[in-house]
């Protein structure tokens, strides 16, 4: 009795490759597909037609094979069909072309680190810098200074005018402080830190008589005033002989100069004195002009003074 049914056999590994090479003969032959290929009932043509191009070549090939291949070009099989685009297909290709596209992606990484970094170093790093040093001047580096200057001047100030001002540069100072207005707090503490010298300096203020150097001159005031003014060249002597630097401010310009020499104006017949007492011997005998005394804002004159000075003659 016959068996009810009988395993198909495998198909053998030439005939796969045959069927491998029929789908790709019917791919590179355009005209069969569109002809034959789209029309089952004239698909025994195509076959034939098929098995003719084989003959051709010297290959016999069975009708089975062949139908295995029309069904398989139809079945789209031995066709690849590439997978859609995905995050894990582009890191696949990227690792699989990173020969070729390595140097390049170093390179741009480089750029992208430096540029980084130099932002970082030049700009974001100096900018945090500047801001920490702004916040920590106006919050401790400011008031201290401007605290301890006052502090000095009290206790040394034996001048009634000195504590008066420097109460209000720290009554001030301390409202720049609570404002954070950092440029009127540093304003403050240098004309706080420039009264405690002022009241802590001590020096006497000598005629200039040396040979070579100018003892007096006159000076045409400004605005084309007809009048002259009269001025004798003076220098600050602290105890010890040093001579001192001292902010004077011109009368003529209006600016403050640092200067360890300058004219007081004086009225003109004191003026005339000093002029004769020089042309006497070529030295001023009596060239003490005034003394300031630790503790004071203000000099003693010894001679009378009008109350103008210049730094530039």
């Amino acid at each position: 009795m016959p068996e009810a049914s009988v395993a198909e056999k495998p198909h053998k590994l030439d005939d796969v490759m045959i069927a491998m090479d029929v789908v790709d003969t019917i791919r590179h032959r355009d005209d069969l597909v569109r002809r034959e290929l789209n029309d089952e009932a004239r698909e025994a043509e195509l076959i034939e037609r098929l098995r003719e191009i084989y003959r051709q070549q010297g290959i016999e090939v069975s009708d089975k094979v062949l139908a295995e291949g029309v069904k398989a070009l139809k079945e789209s099989r031995f066709t690849y069909t590439p997978k859609p685009p995905s995050l894990k297909r582009t890191l696949f290709e990227m690792w699989a072309g990173r020969r070729r596209y390595g140097p390049f992606a170093a390179a741009l990484a480089g750029i992208v680190v430096f540029a980084f970094g130099y932002h970082y170093f030049n700009v974001t790093r100096p900018a945090q810098l500047a801001e920490e040093q702004a916040r920590i001047e106006i919050s401790e580096t400011l008031p201290r200074s401007i605290r301890q200057a006052h502090a000095d001047i009290v206790k040394a100030a034996i001048d009634a005018s000195a504590k008066p001002r420097a109460d209000q540069l720290l009554a001030d100072g301390e409202k720049a402080i609570r404002d954070m207005d950092r440029g009127a707090a540093t304003k403050i503490s240098t004309e706080m830190k420039r009264l405690a010298d002022e009241v802590a300096a001590e020096y006497t203020l000598t005629i200039v008589s040396r040979p070579g150097e100018t003892t007096g001159v006159w000076r045409r005031p400004p605005k084309g005033a007809t009048q002259r003014n009269y001025y004798i060249i003076v220098e600050a002597l602290a105890p010890d002989g040093r001579k001192l630097r001292l902010p004077i401010r011109n009368e003529e310009n209006g600016e403050t100069d640092l200067v360890d020499r300058f004219g007081v104006r004086v009225p003109q017949p004191t003026f005339d004195t000093v002029a004769a007492d020089k042309r006497d011997d070529g030295i001023v005998q009596r060239n003490r002009y005034g003394v300031k005394r630790r503790g004071t804002v203000t000099v003693d004159y010894l001679m009378p003074f009008d109350g103008g000075r210049i730094t530039k003659w």
